[in-house]
């Protein structure tokens, strides 16, 4: 018997009028929000992304979704190595019976398994975020920024009123046992968002390792929809760490050099104060609160809430590692 996702991605080519699928079609490791399939016909190969749908219930995920797109238009138009969604009657996202997709070309490249990556990818990656730095630069305007405001309190009590829940009852005592240190995570993060240059460009924050192929030793990006304008500083001091093992709590001192070096040869605003906006490496924070929604049950399926749950030890275990860390990144920060 066929799977519900399986018929609906069937019905999806047909209505787009591409050539009849070739079952079975594949689920294939992706990201950790959204659900990736290969699907073959006679003559072509595509990989297939069924949006979350939790996420399309946002309010503004649908002009996020937007945005991006329009941006991704432009990384194209640039030059800059990316896998684009496929377009159809001028569309690129494509709805069915509520679930909404985007379809790509198939590419044969791989993933690099973070144990292993190199010095050399990290400066081409760094090039490459550096490269979609500099294609527009503003000076943005003085405001507050967006601080984070998460209460950690709330979310304790919300895990401890689901008695007969086990993910609940362990997002309860992850939280009990590190409430001081979030708090400190969070104060960091929100003095270091106030003391950025009034920089903005388009930003993918989004590139670390799982959204980079390698095709012939050469990176092509993947997964454009987190696509935004914002700022450069923010996000290049983020994608540095997890370029240098941040992820797997096995920082590389010089894994994170050459992705600045990288980013620095594309891209360069003359911001150098990189140590003083530390706290920006605690922005996990905001994961750590998506994954704790999901692993309290704002999620899909048993599944995703599981996945959840398992994000919320790992993200927990980085936030402490970058605590212990936290002299030895400033030091590598110093430019």
């Amino acid at each position: 018997m066929r799977s519900e996702i399986t018929i609906l991605i069937s019905q999806l080519f047909e209505t787009l009028s591409l050539v009849e699928v070739i079952f079975p079609i594949t689920p294939v490791s992706g990201g950790f929000m959204h659900r990736m399939y290969k699907v073959c016909t006679a003559n072509h190969t595509y990989a297939v992304k069924h949006l979350n749908s939790e996420i399309m219930k946002r309010p503004a995920a649908m002009d996020n979704y937007k945005k991006a797109e329009r941006l991704e238009a432009i990384l194209e138009g640039e030059g800059i190595p990316i896998v684009p969604a496929l377009n159809f009657d001028g569309k690129k996202m494509q709805e069915l019976l509520g679930n909404y997709f985007y379809i790509f070309e198939w590419h044969e490249g791989n993933i690099t398994d973070w144990n292993n990556i190199t010095p050399e990818q990290c400066w081409k990656a760094g090039n490459i975020q550096g490269r979609i730095h500099a294609i527009e630069t503003k000076q943005s305007e003085q405001s507050e920024p967006e601080l984070c405001t998460i209460d950690w309190n709330e979310y304790l009590k919300k895990a401890a009123g689901s008695n007969t829940d086990a993910p609940a009852k362990e997002v309860e005592s992850l939280l009990k046992g590190n409430l001081p240190l979030l708090d400190y995570a969070q104060t960091e993060r929100n003095k270091a968002r106030k003391s950025l240059p009034n920089i903005t460009t388009i930003i993918d924050e989004d590139m670390d390792p799982k959204n980079v192929m390698w095709e012939n030793d050469e990176p092509v990006v993947i997964d454009l929809e987190c696509l935004d304008y914002g700022n450069p500083v923010s996000s290049a001091i983020q994608l540095s760490l997890q370029w240098s093992g941040i992820t797997l709590c096995d920082f590389d001192v010089e894994k994170q050099k050459a992705f600045f070096q990288g980013y620095f040869e594309a891209y360069d605003n003359g911001f150098r104060d990189y140590k003083s906006v530390f706290g920006l490496t605690y922005t996990w924070i905001e994961w750590l609160e998506y994954n704790i929604q999901r692993a309290l049950g704002s999620c899909q399926d048993k599944s995703e809430q599981e996945l959840g749950l398992t994000e919320v030890k790992n993200t927990i275990n980085r936030i402490k590692y970058i605590h212990q860390m936290e002299d030895k990144i400033k030091s590598n920060l110093e430019f």
